[in-house]
């Protein structure tokens, strides 16, 4: 069996860039990607501690999501070819140097984009893309509000609703980050660390917003409710605030409010494919158009995961930050 390197999870819970086995070629209906990029999510952080564990018959390697170049493609692949520039959502394994995956969750990457950037750019526009659109069914001009707008799926989520026409605003931990958004699209912004947030998003729309995207929950979900639009749709994508709140019934039942709990990694290939199928169709354009684009905030070399994976915990990145692995031998 042949070899490659790897991020593994050692029993102190550190990172160690070391061989494993490589994958098998890909069987029909997948690809196996060269890795020349992955980038750092939650969930990872979330999986390191034990809390998390992949969904079955997925890689136990970190990462969910790459960039890199198709090096061999199974039987009944029609739409990749060897090198491919592609990058691609995964239930796991993209802290390595190969990866095999279905062949629909695969997306093409623009030579306006840089191959290692565009690694930070199919779990985030999927998660955006599948809560907005899909879930909450976003009709052009419907307004969003967007929690945590600074993080990777806020950026992606601001980028593709400017580009899809449905005004924004975000919560944010800074007025720093709230100008950055502002760039990405937002109309407006509260500062998290100022309170609450309801007299700020009734005073952007007095008349509620249209959809919500939470990765907070806690203490937020009452503020929710209260500044959701008659048909409002909430849609809870995390827990990051706690998983207990106080519900007003009354809010839920006569505003006809719809809440939408969503997860991206345990849905089923099926899924993912028409998920990744709906998002290049209508949005990916967007890329070679220079309307959208990925967010970094830094590089590290993969060999120095650990740093990285500190550097998202600490909540003052904007974007994603991406774990190079085309040069993480000479680190």
């Amino acid at each position: 069996m042949s070899a490659m390197q790897a991020i593994v999870i050692d029993d102190q819970q550190q990172l160690q860039w070391q061989s494993v086995p490589a994958p098998e070629r890909p069987g029909p209906g997948e690809v196996r990607i060269q890795v020349v990029a992955s980038a750092v999510n939650r969930a990872d952080l979330m999986q390191r501690k034990g809390v998390y564990p992949p969904p079955p018959g997925a890689s136990e390697i970190l990462g969910l999501e790459c960039s890199g170049l198709i090096d061999a493609v199974g039987e009944g692949v029609t739409q990749w070819q060897v090198g491919d520039r592609v990058c691609a959502l995964l239930s796991g394994g993209g802290y390595a140097e190969q990866v095999v995956c279905p062949e629909g969750h695969v997306l093409p990457v623009p030579e306006e984009v840089d191959l290692i950037d565009a690694a930070g750019l199919p779990e985030v526009f999927a998660t955006a893309w599948l809560n907005i659109w899909q879930e909450a069914a976003a009709q052009p001009g419907e307004s969003v509000l967007l929690h945590a707008g600074a993080s990777g799926v806020g950026t992606a989520a601001l980028q593709l609703c400017r580009y899809m026409g449905n005004p924004t605003f975000v919560t944010a931990g800074s007025a720093d980050k709230i100008r950055l958004c502002q760039t990405y699209g937002a109309e407006g912004g509260h500062d998290r660390h100022e309170g609450r947030f309801t007299e700020a998003v009734k005073a952007w729309r007095p008349a509620g917003v249209d959809i919500i995207l939470d990765p907070v929950g806690g203490d937020y979900f009452p503020q929710n409710l209260e500044v959701l639009a008659q048909d409002g749709r909430l849609v809870m994508i995390a827990i990051l605030g706690g998983r207990q709140a106080e519900i007003d019934m009354g809010r839920l039942v006569f505003k006809r409010l719809r809440l939408v709990g969503s997860t991206l990694r345990s849905r089923s290939d099926a899924d993912k494919t028409a998920l990744i199928s709906d998002l290049r169709q209508r949005a990916w354009p967007g890329l070679s158009h220079g309307d959208l684009m990925p967010v970094i905030h830094q590089r590290y070399p993969i060999a120095a995961a650990d740093q990285a994976h500190q550097a998202l915990a600490e909540n003052d990145t904007v974007g994603k930050i991406i774990l190079t692995v085309a040069d993480s031998t000479d680190t």
